[in-house]
This record gives structure tokens, sequence and C-alpha cells, in this order.
């Protein structure tokens, strides 16, 4: 991305889905319509996602992942081996129900709205997980673009569940092989067709660190079975550089949050980057795609003993709000994290999606075009004081 100005400003990933974009998700989950139907509705969808990107000033583009459910669970349809199941639907095979149900009250969680893709059967790909979404996009941009995909210890631990998925995997380390392999190939396949960044998105890490021992959340269904938090992430840590080993030629990053599931801030997790800085840097990953728009993500100060390791994708606002936060408030921020980077390695990002999952949109599609053109606004006026 020779071209790409300083101070890049991109997406996470999501874009909120219209009403009638999840009605069409539905009726093809349901068998109500065929997937070229399907891709009738979701193509206008993408379309409108790409043109407001453009309008409000982005430079690196996603599809807002119209075509997914949500950020991994699209991958029930792209391999096999997986069913597609609603968090109530879990609560069955759960060792602890009552528990769990608990949880997701205090969580804010929707148990109905939210699924996971269960693997039942050893795994294998049906098509590529996002060539495409990629196809599709070359066609009607010619700005680089960003493809999302689950990590693959998101897409490994959130999938594996005991009393379904040890039938076929004993533990998530054998999943895990399977995982890394597909994961291996697509990103090569997205590269040779164009794709300019890959994002990796792992955002349970911050619920391995700051997430009550036995917590089960709605990212991740097998997280009751985890060790130390040490060991889970250097399980991330070789997965990831498994999957990545050796890729040269296209862009690739890890997402890391604190929650997008809920507009409520104090049911989603609290604490600074410290204890995960030190596994994210190990990752064979050029850029860190973090949130640090709110007062959970804590202090940028603890970046300073690894500035410049890596390329950071800046959180600079918060997706879950409807306030339009300042330009100057974003410049701000972004002078107090050049202490720490280069300003060559710093790219301007909402801290997530804006519509993370299909029927829990956290934002609309208006304030999403906002913010974003905040950003980009934002920019302008910093690379006029830095190139």
């Amino acid at each position: 991305m020779a071209d790409t100005p300083l101070f890049p400003v991109t997406v996470v990933g999501s874009w909120p889905r219209s009403t009638e974009l999840v009605r069409a998700l539905r009726r093809k989950e349901a068998g109500e319509m065929t997937l070229a139907e399907f891709n009738q509705v979701a193509d206008g969808e993408v379309l409108e996602c790409i043109r407001a990107q453009e309008a409000a000033g982005v430079d690196i583009l996603s599809d807002g992942e119209q075509r997914r459910d949500n950020f991994y669970s699209f991958a029930v349809d792209k391999l096999t081996g997986m069913q597609l199941m609603k968090v109530s639907e879990l609560l069955d095979y759960s060792t602890d129900r009552a528990r769990m149900e608990e949880v997701l009250r205090a969580l804010d969680v929707p148990s109905f709205a939210i699924k996971s893709p269960i693997v039942v059967d050893r795994i294998g790909k049906r098509q590529g997980l996002a060539q495409d979404e990629l196809a599709f996009m070359r066609e009607h941009t010619d700005r680089p673009i960003k493809i999302p995909l689950p990590g693959p210890y998101m897409l490994t631990r959130s999938s594996w569940f005991e009393g379904l998925s040890d039938k076929v995997y004993p533990a998530p380390e054998d999943l895990a092989e399977d995982v890394v392999a597909i994961l291996r190939e697509e990103i090569i396949a997205l590269r040779d067709q164009g794709c300019e960044f890959v994002q990796l998105d792992e955002p349970i890490l911050s619920q391995v660190v700051f997430g009550e021992e036995s917590t089960e959340t709605f990212m991740c269904a097998a997280l009751p079975n985890r060790r130390d938090p040490s060991d889970e992430l250097e399980l991330a840590v070789r997965l990831m550089n498994e999957t990545t080993a050796g890729i040269t030629g296209i862009r690739t990053g890890v997402h890391v949050c604190r929650g997008n599931w809920s507009r409520r801030e104090d049911v989603l997790l609290t604490g600074n980057y410290g204890p995960m800085l030190p596994y994210l840097t190990q990752m064979n990953i050029d850029q860190l795609v973090l949130e640090c728009a709110t007062p959970r993500a804590g202090e940028m100060e603890v970046f300073k003993e690894y500035s410049n390791e890596k390329e950071i994708g800046f959180g600079v606002v918060n997706p879950r709000t409807d306030d339009i936060e300042p330009v100057e408030q974003i410049v701000a921020r972004v002078k107090e994290l050049l202490q720490y980077f280069d300003a060559d390695k710093i790219y301007l990002n909402p801290d997530c999606g804006f519509g993370t999952f299909a029927e829990r949109n956290v934002n609309t599609h208006e304030m999403a075009a906002r913010k974003m053109k905040v950003i980009a606004d934002a920019a302008v006026q910093l690379r006029a004081e830095y190139s």
C-alpha cells in the first residue's frame, strides 16, 4: 500500500445491517431463500457500505461484513463440520447452566440473537472464507481493501464445545491444527487475489486476561475449560505465528477489544494492554488493531516499552455511542500516542465494528458514516502537520 497517505483511515470490519438484510439472512439460513437471492440483497447493502466509507474519506475499506451473521459465525457457511448454534441452545450442553444464564444476564448478552459456529465433525473447506467478498469489492472500488477473518485462537476456542466437539477433536489443540491450515491457505489466496490487508480478530484475548476465572461468554463457549491466562496467551501466539509463518506480500493485523455486543459500557471489560503486549508483540503480524477510545482501555503509557515494535491501528472513536468525537479530541489523542509510535506506524480506526452481530447493531448506518468522517477529518489535520 505504497500510495496510502500518512495516518491511513480504516475500519475494524463490521457496518450496521439493515432490517431487510437481516430478514434475508434469516430466510437464507432457514432454506427459504437461495444464496443467489440473498446475494442480490447483500450486493446492494455492500455497495451502500462502500460508498458511505468512500464519501467519509476512509482509505482502506471493508465490505462491512454485510454477508455475515457475525464476525466469526459466518465460518459455518464456508466450512464443513460446523453447526450454527444460538447461545441459548448451548445452554443445554453447559456443565453449569444456571451459572451460564446468570452470566449472560449480567453481561447483557442476548442468548437468542448471538450464534456460534460449533464443531460437530471434522472441519474442511467448502469454499474460501472471504474470497467471494473480496472479488465483489474489487469490482466496485479501487481503494485498498481490508478483509477481517476470525483469528486462529478465536476460531478454535469459540467453536470447540465440550460434549459436542470432543467427539471428533479430543482437545481444542487438535482442532487448532485444521484451523491453522485453513486460515493459512485463505490468507495466501486473498493476497494473490489482490487483498491488501487481512485483519485476524482475537477479541477474546481480553476475556482471557480480564474475565472471571470461569466465565462463559458469547464470544467463547469453551472458556470454562481454559487454563491459566498465560497458557492461553501463549497458545494464541503460537497459533497466530503458525498461521502467518512465511507469508509475505500482504499486511496482517490482529484486532483486540473489550467486547462490542452492548451499548452498556458497564458490562464490557476494563483493563490496559500491559498484560497482553508481551504476547501481542511476539505475534508475526504487522499491526495491532486496538480499542483505545474509552477509559476502559487504560492509559497509553503502557506502550512505552514497546515503542514502534508494530504498527498500531489506533481506536479513536467509540462505535457504540451517539456522540460524535471532536476532531480536536482525536488529534490530541494521536499526538499523545506519537510519544511512543512514529507517524508512519499509526493507522486510525474506530475501537471496533459498528454492527458486530447482525441482530445487535451497536449503531446506525448514518452514525457510523459520521464517525468515520470525523476520523478522516482528523487525519487531514494530522497530515498537514506531520507530512
